[in-house]
C-alpha cells in the first residue's frame, strides 16, 4: 500500500535518505522500515558523523536520519554542519535521549524532526511524510519537554541582564575554553573535528548570546565560569 496519495507519489517516489548510526543492527532495522515504502529509498549509510558529511558532499539526499551519539563527529554537530552547507537537506534526529537539553539543542541546530528510537517502528514513516511536506515532527512522548522549552525561551526573553549558563551549548562551552587557552580557529577546528567555518559560526553565536565585543571578554567569562584557568593564554 502506498504511503502517499496519487498526486504525491510523483514527487515522493525519488525521496532519497541517508542513515547515520554507529550500530549496524539498528541501521538495518531502520532501513527495513523505510524500504517497506516504495516511494522512499535509502541511498547511503554512515557509522559516524564525518562519514555522513562525506556521503552528503558526494550526493546530497533529501533527508538524513541521524543518531545523537556517534564517534568522530556527534549527531548534533553533524546537523549544524549539514544545515550550514546544505540547508535544503532535511534532518531527523533518531535517538534514545529523552532529555529536554538534547531536544533543545536538536531544534537549535536546525533539525526538522526529533524521534525516540523506541518509537521508530510506529512514528518514523509519519515523521518522514510530515517533513517531506514541509512540516516538523517531534515525538509525542516529548510534548511536555517541548512545552518547557517554549516557556523557558519566553522567560529568557522577558529577563533582562541575566545570562544563565544554559544559554550556551556544550559545544559552545568547549569552544570558549579553547579560545581562552589561546587556540586559533584552525586549531579548534582540528581538535573538535569540525570546519573552521563552523568555529567562526559558533564564535559569532557566543559573542551574540553573551553580548560581548572582544575576545578578552570571552577569556574573562571562561575563567569566571571555571571552564579554564587560561594559564597558557
Amino acid at each position: 500500500m502506498s504511503l502517499f496519495s496519487p498526486e504525491e507519489q510523483a514527487v515522493a517516489q525519488h525521496f532519497r535518505i541517508i542513515l547515520a548510526d554507529d550500530h549496524q543492527m539498528f541501521r538495518r532495522g531502520v532501513k527495513r522500515i523505510v524500504q517497506e515504502n516504495e516511494e522512499l529509498e535509502v541511498v547511503g549509510e554512515a557509522s559516524d558523523g564525518l562519514q555522513l558529511l562525506e556521503l552528503i558532499k558526494q550526493s546530497p539526499p533529501d533527508l538524513v536520519i541521524v543518531d545523537v551519539s556517534m564517534p568522530n563527529l556527534r549527531g548534533l554537530e553533524a546537523t549544524r554542519e549539514i544545515k550550514m552547507n546544505y540547508p535544503e537537506v532535511k534532518v531527523i534526529i533518531l535517538t534514545m535521549h529523552k532529555d529536554k537539553e538534547y531536544l533543545y539543542h536538536a531544534l537549535s541546530a536546525g533539525a526538522e524532526g526529533y524521534l525516540l528510537k523506541e518509537d521508530a517502528d510506529v512514528e518514523l514513516i509519519a515523521a518522514i511524510k510530515t517533513i517531506r511536506q514541509g512540516g516538523a515532527y517531534i515525538s509525542p512522548l516529548l510534548a511536555p519537554q517541548l512545552t518547557d522549552i517554549f516557556l523557558e525561551r519566553q522567560r529568557s526573553r522577558e529577563g533582562e541582564g541575566r545570562v544563565p549558563t544554559e544559554i550556551l551549548t556544550t559545544r559552545e562551552r568547549e569552544i570558549i575554553k579553547l579560545i581562552a587557552e589561546g587556540k586559533s580557529s584552525k586549531d579548534i577546528a582540528g581538535l573538535l573535528y569540525i570546519s573552521s567555518r563552523t568555529v567562526h559560526h559558533h564564535r559569532a553565536n557566543i559573542m551574540r548570546k553573551l553580548n560581548f565585543k572582544k575576545t578578552a571578554d570571552l577569556v574573562k567569562y571562561a575563567i569566571q565560569k571555571g571552564y579554564t584557568s587560561a594559564e597558557g593564554y
